[in-house]
């Protein structure tokens, strides 16, 4: 007998609900918009709403709205002819004190959002966005590697006690450190030894050569590329941008793609960018003015400035000491939150096992001195010159915090003097990216534009709609009342996957848009394979609602079957493929999944509501 049980209709129901409203968001489409968010305590507030929207009708601009949306300031505009006017003048108007950005703008209903419902991100073939070619700084790398070398071997000198007159760098990459007493050169060997194990030692007098191998030199140049790999994921996934490609070409080279990224200059800042902190001792009995008017500045000394403006209205310097406490490299963990005692922003930091024993160690001998957080941010740029490209890196240096060591602390410990929570956060989340092994020049850019993206949504959605409905107008000439009910039940696959790829968050690409293509195939044949075993069965001498019943039954097996191991097939690209593979596994998973259970049990149901209430059927269309 035909039959159906009313909790699967409820169900079915439930689904046609759920899949129509988080499909929905879909049909919205995206403002093109400038955003502007203050930049290093700069306030986003009404009087630069105002600001904005007074430039933008001197620059004959006439945008959708200015509205403050969660700290930044959203211009929306009607397209992308007056996004780019807008953001020139925006650009030329603010200066510095604000980053100006274009950007996409939902404009999907409050009453969605609240649900969570959101579109499918596009990715970088339909949304547009850039492409990036960039080329790690080899020496740069090895440079800072070798650096962080000598300055561990005069630590360990230090910690051991012995007296030595310099440590210094040598070309072939070795490092010299001439001790004061001979007799204490052997135990200088075996202290460096001890600590650094992968390097060779040659002891000479009273000199200790560490000289590097190249195996170690291979090792470093392989980690630095590492590095810089998971540093520029962390750093673009923490910052929003869905679906990056980021991954590494050759022995130095590192591809990136940012969907939905139109601002070459912002985007070049997010991934060339590099912050982080040291904490040094301040020297203390000398005049930071005098040293500043005379040169005369310690040998352990260096002069740095704060960012406190002094009576002159200029940043008042301060001498701190060349040695560095602990730096950003030992961060384990940094969170932005509020200082309970002064209320102010600030950062709390945890350190790994060496930097807290280092800042244990200082803090025990220096409790009641103050001590200093440098803030040190990295920043490439480009500037034309005789017509040719120049890449420089612009470091800035500044002094965010100084203050008296009241107590012994180690691992963790809070970062106070910065002027606004959204500082905080920007550099909480600096600092927990980690910070680049080697500075990395875009040898290669291109973008990909909106008007070609929305070309390839055309083109690959008029691909999707043709083959649908061809297998639409098979189904209703060959198959008759089947045929519509197969119509159906394609319908709510469409749905269906539609709905799961934009409440997961995945990413549609055009490959993904050829894997939704392959699965109204698929589907296609499990319909068939359904309505086959039907008139199979009906050719038997079975009566037609048992040949309908018998034919769901009987074919659901082999189904599952067929559609499990193209699922397998599918989760063996994502694991082992990158980038537009990805894509066209994840619509072809999730597009089998709802397929089969809209071919089994969705054109079932309504077979049975067709058929199954009819006592007397001598025959039925298929």
């Amino acid at each position: 007998m035909l039959t159906y049980a009313r909790w699967k209709y409820f169900v079915i129901l439930l689904v046609l609900v759920l899949s129509t409203l988080y499909a929905l968001p879909n049909i919205f489409p995206q403002d093109p918009s400038v955003q502007v968010t203050g930049n290093r305590g700069s306030q986003v507030d009404e009087a630069l709403r105002t600001r904005v929207a007074d430039t933008l009708s001197k620059a004959g601009v006439s945008p959708k709205a200015v509205e403050l949306d969660q700290g930044n300031l959203l211009v929306r505009l009607n397209d992308p002819d007056q996004q780019i006017k807008a953001n020139d003048a925006l650009r030329d108007q603010l200066g510095s004190d604000y980053v100006v950005a274009l950007n996409l703008a939902s404009t999907v209903p409050a009453w969605l959002e609240k649900i969570g419902a959101r579109p499918m991100y596009l990715g970088l073939d339909l949304q547009g966005g850039v492409h990036f070619l960039m080329q790690v700084d080899q020496k740069a790398a090895l440079d800072k590697r070798m650096d962080a070398t000598a300055e561990d071997v005069r630590v360990v000198l230090r910690d051991g006690r012995l007296r030595y007159e310099s440590v210094e760098r040598r070309a072939s990459n070795s490092i010299v450190a001439i001790v004061a007493n001979a007799g204490d050169a052997e135990k200088a060997r075996q202290l460096i030894a001890r600590s650094q194990p992968n390097l060779l030692l040659d002891v000479q007098g009273n000199t200790v050569s560490v000289q590097v191998p190249e195996a170690e030199l291979q090792r470093m140049a392989v980690e630095a590329i590492e590095q810089n790999v998971g540093t520029l994921r962390n750093r673009i996934n923490a910052l929003g941008v869905s679906e990056p490609i980021i991954q590494r070409q050759g022995n130095d080279r590192i591809v990136v793609q940012l969907p939905g990224v139109q601002d070459t200059a912002q985007a070049k800042r997010i991934l060339g960018a590099t912050a982080t902190l040291e904490y040094r001792g301040v020297v203390e009995n000398v005049n930071p003015y005098d040293a500043v008017a005379s040169g005369n500045v310690p040998p352990e000394g260096r002069i740095y400035y704060r960012k406190q403006l002094g009576p002159d209205g200029k940043p008042m310097p301060i001498v701190l000491n060349k040695r560095v406490i602990a730096s950003g490299d030992q961060l384990v963990g940094a969170t932005s939150m509020m200082d309970q005692q002064t209320g102010t922003p600030a950062v709390s930091v945890r350190l790994n096992g060496v930097g807290g024993q280092r800042m244990f160690d200082y803090t025990t001998e220096h409790v009641g001195k103050p001590m200093a957080v440098v803030y040190i941010e990295r920043i490439p740029e480009v500037r034309i010159v005789d017509g040719k490209e120049v890449r420089t890196t612009k470091v800035n240096e500044e002094v965010i915090s100084v203050a008296n060591i009241n107590g012994v602390f180690g691992k963790e410990f809070q970062t106070t003097g910065l002027d606004s929570p959204k500082e905080a956060a920007d550099l909480a989340l600096l600092l927990r990216s980690g910070s680049l092994a080697a500075p990395m020049d875009f040898i290669e850019e291109r973008i990909v534009g909106p008007s070609l993206g929305r070309e390839n949504i055309e083109r690959g959605l008029t691909a999707v709609m043709y083959s649908f409905a061809f297998a639409l107008i098979f189904f209703l000439f060959y198959y008759r009342v089947f045929g519509i009910i197969t119509c159906l039940a394609l319908l709510l696959n469409m749905l269906m996957l539609i709905a799961v790829m934009s409440l997961t968050g995945a990413t549609l690409t055009l490959p993904g848009l050829a894997g939704i293509a392959l699965t109204v195939g698929m589907s296609v044949d499990a319909n068939v394979l359904i309505n086959e075993r039907i008139r199979e069965e009906l050719r038997l001498g079975l009566p037609p609602q048992t040949a309908i019943a018998e034919g769901y039954e009987r074919a659901s097996g082999t189904i599952a079957d067929a559609n499990l191991t193209a699922i397998l097939a599918g989760v063996a690209l994502f694991a082992f493929g990158t980038g537009p593979v990805k894509g066209f596994a994840v619509s072809l998973i999730v597009g089998i999944a709802t397929s089969m259970y809209t071919a089994v049990g969705v054109s079932r149901a309504i077979a049975t509501l067709i058929y199954g209430g009819r006592r007397k059927i001598k025959s039925i269309w298929i």
